[in-house]
């Protein structure tokens, strides 16, 4: 019958014009059902209350009646005539004694005479192309919303009526209840084969398969997979008709729809439908096998998710589905494992991982998260289940845009052009986040896949180095990836992975040589082919200056892992390299090479001299980033480590005596005391010396403002030039007298808490020791001090400013560092009576002094007036006018590095001020414009464009009322900068200027909109 009805046409029924209007079809289905009860709008699926035998009897009478002898009715009685014909079933049950089949035999038959009307229109009449601008118009088979409601409600009553007394057992009602086997089979195949038919039309399709999708699964499943008992009546040809059409509809409707209901069919019993018992095994078996030929179809695996997770909406079902992480890991291991249909476990995951990999990359920030969790759980289970295929079609796809750049990949890049791109921006940074998203957040440390992410940390680490010198937001992700294998690695191989990112091995592949990261415009990275630089010295710079970033890069990485002791030994390691290269240095004292020798021993002398040079400057670097933990942490060094840095203690004081830098020298005696005394004794200088050359670097200046007092030298014995003996010995007895930190009792009393006022005074004299460390280090006692609040130190802080600024003056970085710290920290404790000092200090520079050197004195004060901005915070507001008027004032001075410094200063005080700038904003904003349009430096262009980026930066939302006077002046000129300027730096600030404006322009015309509901209680 199911076929018989599929060859039906429009032309069967009279074509269009002579067929009823799809209104009188609807009215014949009102007519049998009668008028709708209160609960006809139920989702689940049955007679309704007031359609008992006796009034389905009396409305199929009437409907006769009607069709008979009404006006207007011969087409549709013709009409139903002819589908009666086809369907033979049909037309027995309409005309038989039982009151409830017949009922839906009539319904049946009248659907499908809507169907045969509505796809007839739709033929003769193609839906006319809409105007522009216009809504489309509606199609020739569009229903009214009153003719969709009794749509529905007719095949809410043929389902209940036709299909769901006659489902086998374990699908239907309960044994025992129902129709007689004998016709139980015949009739479920005339209502299933009818409402396939009505399901070929998506206007009656829709609301069929949105309400009733499985109980006509359930159908379809006995009658095409089920025992031949249950299907008595029905041939062999109808049961292949149903599991064709059983695969048709699961084909055609929403994927996780059909998981969801498969699902429940299968066996779910909380799910199932109340009354129904447990699924029996042939319909648990074959919707097992349905739901894996859901998973294999493309784009299944996406579906399965979804329909297992019921979050497809993104609602609080999403949200409630994220939290519950063992359904998430549940849905993982059931990916993980292979149907029983498919070929092999090869095609399984040649099919699979792909979309795996697709589900780390879904768009919705709430379903994001269960897709994250299920992929994740996935690719571990695989790695673990199965370690080469997942490392073939997981894990080597995933990490190949890194690899594609990989030093050790097997690219012909000379076969590229120059500047061509290798991984897009977008490419790269979608791989750099799957890459956290599985390894960091999955956090499995197994074999495979720290070996797989060991193939590509060295380009991570470019990536990392690259992101730290730009404003990218790959600095962060490429952080935790280092971090993460570092720690989860054995220490040998984290050990080896640091090794090879120093560039002292080849452990790691590292960034291809003609490989080059340039700036993405989306805040990312492109890797593009290098061009080859013409300009020796142009190339020789630019290697030294990436060497130096990278091995500032790794020490700052390992200031992120004392705690784990692993920068301590990556130290001690390095101090080992650092003794080899002086052994080597004693065994050979002359030439590398000698004269006539061959070009390869002159390349392999080039090699070693390269390495050393590398080791000094790794070393150099650890101790001015992390010594001074690693030698307060006596645990990470043991006996055997010892010995060995006693092969340097010689090296180590010759360095001491004869090296003409003053820091280098107090850095190696200092190292040499720790050395000799196992850190026992370790000088307060090693901390200090590592504090003032990390102040060099911006924002880190303030990290340690003074060393504890219990590690400071005694101030009354302050020393003096490591070049004589007596200074030698009166370290030595000062360090003497220091109990070692083991002993009792000596954490109870720092040498520094109790300063008598003689001990001050020589502090003091030390401030203007003619010897920089010595001076630095009675500046840092003296700033340790203020931070303390001694009382002899508060009352002579005046003294104490006066010792500061004089020695803001100094040449030395390590002394007026240390003395910027002071003010600054006196400042702010003391902003009332230091800041009008600073103020009149930065205004007119101390008299008889160079202008080079006046200018470079006020940009060091300039740094103590920012400093001390920050310190105040809100407070800043007091001394707002003051502070923007020495910026301002020097913004026209006539050095253009003072200038320049100027200028920025006062950006970023606009960007702590905000909205308490108030009126003066007009005088900031003229003097920028006037400065941006007219300076000759382009320095100092620069730093007036960034004042505007600082202060939209620090108005934020707040933009359009505060500079609501200024803002048209303000967009003039950054769109003047943006097309006349020839500065490319200036340029990029314009444009980051015009962003900050844009959004907020943007945010306050286009508010959020927010749903809100206001309840008004009235008295």
């Amino acid at each position: 019958m199911m076929a018989a009805l599929t060859d039906n046409t429009p032309d069967m029924a009279g074509g269009a014009q002579a067929g009823p209007e799809p209104a009188r079809v609807v009215e014949a289905l009102e007519l049998l059902l009668g008028p709708p009860s209160d609960g006809d709008s139920a989702a689940e699926p049955g007679p309704e209350p007031a359609l008992s035998p006796e009034t389905l009897r009396r409305n199929a009478a009437a409907l006769e009646e009607r069709l008979s002898g009404a006006a207007g009715w011969a087409a549709l009685r013709q009409l139903r005539a002819a589908v009666l014909s086809r369907a033979p079933a049909l037309a027995a049950g309409a005309a038989g004694a039982e009151p409830g089949w017949a009922a839906a035999c009539g319904l049946l038959a009248l659907l499908l005479c809507l169907k045969e009307r509505l796809a007839a229109l739709a033929a003769a009449a193609p839906a006319a192309p809409a105007a522009p601008g216009a809504p489309p118009p509606p199609g020739a088979d569009t229903l009214s919303v009153g003719q969709e409601r009794a749509v529905r409600r007719a095949l809410r009553a043929a389902v209940g009526l036709g299909l769901l007394p006659h489902l086998p057992p374990g699908l239907g009602p309960a044994p025992g209840l129902g129709p007689p086997p004998a016709t139980r089979g015949a009739r479920l195949f005339a209502a299933v084969a009818a409402l396939v038919e009505v399901a070929r039309l998506p206007a009656l399709g829709a609301p069929l398969l949105a309400r009733h999708l499985r109980l006509l699964l359930s159908g379809l499943c006995g009658l095409g997979h089920g025992p031949a008992a249950l299907c008595q009546g029905v041939s062999e040809a109808e049961r292949a008709q149903c599991r064709e059409a059983l695969r048709d509809i699961l084909d055609r409707v929403y994927q996780p729809l059909a998981v969801q209901e498969l699902l429940i069919l299968q066996g779910q019993p909380k799910q199932r439908r109340a009354g129904a018992g447990a699924a029996p095994g042939w319909l648990r078996r074959l919707c097992g096998h349905l739901l894996s030929e859901r998973l294999l179809r493309p784009g299944g695996v996406q579906a399965v998710v979804r329909g297992v997770l019921e979050g497809t909406d993104g609602g609080a079902g999403a949200e409630a589905a994220a939290l519950d992480w063992r359904k998430c890991d549940a849905v993982g291991k059931i990916l993980a494992a292979c149907p029983q249909q498919c070929l092999s476990l090869q095609d399984y995951y040649r099919q699979v991982c792909p979309q795996i990999l697709d589900l780390l990359h879904i768009q919705d920030k709430v379903a994001a998260r269960q897709f994250q969790r299920v992929a994740t759980t996935t690719l571990l289970t695989m790695a673990r289940e199965q370690p080469q295929l997942a490392e073939q079609h997981l894990l080597q796809p995933l990490l190949a845009p890194l690899r594609r750049c990989c030093q050790a990949a097997e690219l012909s890049l000379e076969d590229l052009t120059a500047g061509a791109v290798l991984v897009p921006e977008a490419e790269l940074g979608s791989c750099v986040e799957d890459v956290l998203k599985v390894y960091v957040v999955g956090n499995d440390s197994s074999s495979l896949l720290l070996g797989s992410l060991q193939s590509v940390l060295g380009v991570v680490f470019s990536l990392y180095s690259f992101a730290k010198q730009n404003v990218s937001y790959l600095r962060s992700p490429c952080q935790d990836i280092l971090l993460w294998f570092l720690e989860k690695a054995e220490r040998e191989q984290s050990l080896a992975v640091l090794e090879g990112l120093a560039r002292l091995s080849s452990h790691v592949p590292t960034l291809h040589p003609q490989c080059q990261l340039r700036v993405g415009s989306e805040g990312g990275a492109a890797i593009v082919v290098g061009e080859p630089s013409s300009d020796e010295d142009e190339a020789l710079y630019q290697k030294i200056s990436l060497e130096q970033c990278q091995v500032e890069s790794l020490v700052e990485l390992l200031s992120h892992c004392q705690k784990s002791g692993l920068a301590g030994d990556f130290f001690i390691h390095c101090l080992k390299e650092l003794t080899q290269v002086a052994a080597e240095d004693e065994a050979a004292p002359g030439p590398a090479v000698e004269p006539g020798g061959s070009l390869l021993e002159l390349e392999q002398s080039q090699a070693r001299q390269g390495r050393k040079v590398l080791v000094l400057q790794l070393v150099a670097a650890l101790c001015e980033g992390v010594s001074d933990t690693v030698f307060t942490d006596i645990v990470q060094l043991k006996s055997s480590d010892f010995v060995v840095l006693k092969r340097l203690v010689p090296l180590l004081e010759e360095l001491s005596h004869t090296y003409p830098d003053p820091l280098t020298q107090e850095l190696a005696s200092d190292l040499r005391i720790a050395i000799c005394t196992h850190g026992a004794c370790s000088p307060s200088t090693l901390g200090t010396a590592a504090s003032s050359l990390l102040g060099r670097r911006p924002g880190m200046a303030a990290q340690s403002p003074a060393d504890p007092p219990g590690t400071a030298p005694s101030p009354a014995a302050p020393r003096h030039s490591h070049g004589s003996p007596s200074a030698r010995g009166d370290r030595s007895g000062g360090q003497s007298t220091c109990p070692e930190p083991s002993a009792p009792g000596a954490s109870a009393a720092p040498c520094g808490d109790s300063l008598a006022p003689a001990g001050l005074q020589e502090l003091l004299l030390s401030a203007y020791d003619p010897q920089p460390p010595s001076r630095a280090a009675a500046l840092r006692q003296l700033t340790s001090l203020v931070t303390q609040r001694h009382p002899e130190a508060l009352r002579l802080q005046e003294k104490l400013l006066q010792v500061f600024l004089e020695n803001v003056q100094h040449e030395d970085a390590f002394v007026y560092l240390s003395a910027i710290q002071g003010i600054s920290l006196l400042s702010s404790e003391y902003p009332e009576r230091i800041l009008p000092v600073l103020l009149a200090q930065y205004k007119c520079p101390a008299q008889g002094t160079e202008d080079a050197m006046a200018a470079a004195t006020r940009m060091k004060l300039g740094e103590v007036l920012m400093r001390v901005t920050r310190a105040l915070g809100d407070m800043v507001f007091q001394h707002r006018e003051p502070l923007i008027r020495a910026f301002l004032r020097g913004a026209r001075d006539p050095d253009s590095a003072l200038r320049a410094s100027s200028l920025s200063n006062l950006g970023e005080l606009c960007q702590h001020l905000g909205f308490q700038l108030g009126s003066i904003i007009q005088e900031v904003t003229c003097c920028v414009t006037a400065i941006a349009r007219t300076d000759p430096e382009a320095e100092v262009r620069r730093a007036a464009v960034h004042v505007v980026v600082l202060l939209l930066r620090g108005l934020s939302e707040k933009v359009t009322e505060v500079l609501q006077d200024v803002l048209r002046d303000l967009y003039r000129l950054l769109k003047r900068v943006v097309t006349a300027e020839s500065d490319a730096a200036t340029v990029l600030q314009a444009q980051l200027a015009l962003e900050e404006l844009d959004t907020a322009v943007r945010s306050a015309l286009f508010p959020p909109q927010t749903l809100q509901k206001k309840i008004v209680v009235l008295p």
